[in-house]
């Protein structure tokens, strides 16, 4: 496998024309140079990450769900409990993630891109503790933070990504690079989502709605993620068709099956059929079909037999408006002129 070269901090031999610029390898001066840009969808990208899909998770009163959560079940607030701690530690590899593969991207656009989206993920974390401080008690905060300690399950699943992360960051090479990309990808557009549709569910039985809004503006973050990850395999593909091997392809695939078993099996455990709305064949039709989703946009070929959205009430609850109040009439969303999430 090719080398992988590291970006200095100013490389004074580089050329600042945008046709030396590539996803890696490239020959710049790392400069954050804009008057010429190569990769117009980073770009955009950026643009809407930083500036239109902007939000203040502080702004999102959380003083029914205070209320509401003394009320919930105990089978419900385990739900909830571990699909806060999980969330928290996805969005935390993300803000440390990003800051290494930056290091190797040789075109300012696409940097500033995973710049935005390093700070969206930093956003992320602050929403989690501020839904923590308002919604439990200090002492119950600081058991979900430590739950990946005390849960074997959830300590498994978080493994999974930081080993492919932790290859990469210890041994970088155009394989281990790739690896990562997919593995970032697979964070977050399948990780994700059993524990979104946790939450839409309780919003879907008038539970919980301060914290699903802050979820609802999560979930729109991530897939401007899952679109900047997309993009950024396929183009490497591109200038290096040489990375994917046979080998990789069939890594690519089983790699997704096993994130696709491991989400759904996660899933099961956490609402283990305590949550109105949502059983096991419901969360394993619903993560397959996101997961056949995911491998077509990469160009691959769907392996699991679901077509149809499972549960297609979700789009619905998690659509935010910028001139109306949102579904459950809580709040005028007014941060942005396009913030409606786009299953695509």
């Amino acid at each position: 496998m090719s080398p992988l070269f590291r970006n200095k901090i100013f490389n004074e031999q580089g050329f600042r024309e945008k046709k030396y610029r590539r996803i890696i390898n490239g020959n710049t001066t790392n400069i954050l140079e804009l008057n010429e840009i190569k990769y117009d969808w980073a770009y955009k990208l950026y643009r809407t990450m930083q500036f239109t899909n902007f939000w203040v998770p502080q702004e999102i009163s959380m003083q029914d769900d205070k209320k509401q959560y003394l009320q919930l079940t105990e089978g419900e607030k385990r739900a909830y409990e571990l699909t806060l701690s999980f969330l928290i530690v996805l969005d935390s590899y993300q803000v440390n993630f990003l800051k290494e593969i930056a290091r190797y991207i040789t075109a300012p656009e696409i940097v500033l891109a995973l710049t935005a989206q390093e700070a969206q993920e930093a956003i992320h974390a602050f929403a989690y503790q501020t839904i923590l401080e308002a919604v439990v008690d200090p002492i119950k905060a600081d058991e979900i933070y430590n739950m990946w300690r005390e849960d074997a399950l959830l300590k498994e699943r978080i493994k999974v990504i930081a080993q492919v992360y932790d290859e990469f960051v210890t041994n970088p090479n155009q394989e281990t690079f790739y690896k990562a990309l997919v593995a970032d990808y697979v964070l977050e557009g399948l990780y994700f989502y059993s524990g979104f549709a946790m939450f839409y569910a309780f919003a879907h039985n008038h539970k919980m709605l301060n914290t699903t809004q802050q979820i609802k503006y999560i979930n729109r973050d991530e897939l401007t993620h899952v679109s900047l990850f997309a993009k950024l395999i396929l183009t490497l593909l591109k200038e290096e068709p040489n990375i994917l091997t046979p080998e990789l392809k069939k890594w690519t695939v089983e790699f997704i099956k096993q994130a696709t078993d491991s989400e759904v099996k996660w899933g099961q455990y956490v609402t283990n059929n305590n949550i109105t709305g949502l059983n096991n064949q419901l969360i394993k039709a619903y993560i397959e079909y996101i997961a056949n989703k995911r491998l077509l946009t990469l160009g691959f070929q769907p392996v699991f037999e679901v077509s149809e959205n499972p549960l297609p009430w979700i789009e619905k609850i998690s659509r935010l408006n910028d001139t109306k109040t949102d579904f459950f009439q809580r709040k005028v969303l007014n941060y942005a002129n396009r913030i409606e999430l786009r299953w695509e």
